[in-house]
């Protein structure tokens, strides 16, 4: 663009030049004995003149159109104005000009996208182009720990407690594995499906409670089966770009594909309460939830190179289930009614940073509000709202123009996250 500016310059100035010089040469002077051919030469001046500004003129309506090709195409891109550069003099025209700004890269023929940042959550930043499918396989690893005192009998004083102790120590692992499949309706929306199969590992130290037993032991059980299949959609609401953030809608429905919790026995005779013997756990572990869900969300993408903000929010409304009942060993079943658990509030926010090329990093913020159980209308005594916190740090390599791979590891804030996560993706886009 400044070249055409300053082509249009030099050559307005060179028709001025030229209509001055041919005025000189065409013009000895005046003479009285040929009135009629200096007119004539007037004349002629004034046509020369005429065309030179309507020159000029067709010049600066090419300007003014290669401006606006310019300020679309910097829309699309989410780029500001480049600067002007005052162009080459005639005389150095013959060797380049390195003040020239230079563009790396085309227009895209589609609307502008989210940047791309390395994964953290579940809300993808970047859309599916239109037409193009994504298969993205995927392994996660969580580990948790934890400690459990329960006290069951009653104080005379502070000091001596009548009745049993029920000391627990929990370890447990699960390995997810997943497969999602993502399709781009069109540049703003996309769908997805996914498909986990999960293999869970509990082991717990403890003694049988109610009973007089004075010495330890383990109690291991695990399970594995498919989990809860989920789909859902995606769609940018509006253009970002340098100084206005993006925002991407999302819809997620889980199923309940996986093995039920109440499904499972549990290591109980009747109801693991009064005198019977038991741990109380399950003797195989469930591989879903065993409810419904829908989750809306709103997730934020905020440009400012060379580093990308992003946040979300959500929440999973879990649908009741009526006429509900657990499985014990020994074939009796516990009727527990009408089972309601809580909403889900979600928050995470993070900042992801490009390194090169081919490679990123990100970290961020992921907080889970749960709320309380309900039992028939009623929520339930043990239940309270339970607060999930992780610091998550993701890095991602872009392999080919078609694969990367993604590395997400977190780590728990609260007694009630897993004290260890780490999530491994490798998109790969046809």
């Amino acid at each position: 663009m400044d070249e055409w500016r300053g082509n249009l310059r030099w050559y307005g100035l060179a028709l001025c030049l030229m209509g001055v010089g041919a005025a000189r040469a065409q013009a000895p002077g005046p003479s009285p004995a040929a009135p009629d051919a200096s007119g004539a030469r007037v004349e002629s001046l004034q046509r020369q003149l005429q065309e030179q500004a309507r020159q000029i003129e067709t010049l600066k309506r090419a300007v003014a159109e290669q401006e606006a090709r310019q300020r679309e195409m910097q829309r699309s891109l989410g780029q500001q104005t480049p600067p002007v550069v005052a162009p080459a003099t005639p005389a150095a025209s013959d060797q380049p000009d390195t003040r020239r700004p230079v563009r790396v890269g085309t227009a895209p023929d589609s609307e502008a996208q989210p940047p791309a940042v390395a994964p953290l959550f579940d809300q993808a930043g970047v859309l599916t182009p239109s037409g193009r499918y994504v298969l993205e396989p995927s392994l996660q690893y969580s580990y948790s720990s934890s400690n459990r005192v329960a006290l069951v009998g009653y104080t005379i004083i502070p000091a001596l407690l009548i009745g049993l102790v029920d000391v627990r120590e929990v370890k447990r692992s699960t390995v997810t594995g997943a497969l999602a499949l993502r399709y781009g309706l069109s540049n703003r929306l996309e769908l997805e499906a996914r498909l986990p199969y999960v293999y869970r590992s509990d082991s717990a130290i403890s003694r049988e409670i109610f009973t007089g037993s004075a010495s330890e032991r383990v109690f291991s059980t695990s399970g594995k089966a498919v989990g809860d299949a989920e789909s859902g959609a995606r769609y940018q609401i509006n253009d970002g770009g340098a100084s206005r953030p993006y925002y991407i809608g999302s819809l997620r429905l889980k199923t309940r594909t996986g093995k039920d919790p109440f499904e499972v026995e549990t290591d109980c005779v009747t109801r693991c309460i009064g005198n019977t013997s038991g741990t109380g756990l399950p003797l195989e572990l469930p591989t879903g939830s065993g409810f419904y869900s829908l989750q809306p969300g709103l997730t934020m993408l905020f440009p400012s190179d060379p580093a990308v903000f992003f946040g979300g929010v959500s929440y999973t409304y879990n649908f009741k289930r009526s006429g509900v009942s657990r499985l014990v060993r020994g074939g009796e079943q516990e009727f527990l009614g009408d089972v309601e658990p809580g909403g889900i509030l979600g928050l995470n926010f993070g900042m992801g940073l490009a390194l090169n090329d081919a490679s990123s990093f990100s970290m961020g913020f992921d907080l889970n509000s749960v709320g309380r159980t309900r039992q028939n209308g009623v929520p339930i005594a043990s239940s309270v709202r339970t607060q999930l916190a992780s610091l998550l740090l993701g890095y991602s390599y872009r392999y080919s123009d078609k694969t990367a791979f993604s590395l997400t590891v977190g780590a728990g804030l609260t007694r009630d996250t897993p004290d260890f996560t780490l999530n491994l993706r490798i998109p790969m886009s046809f």
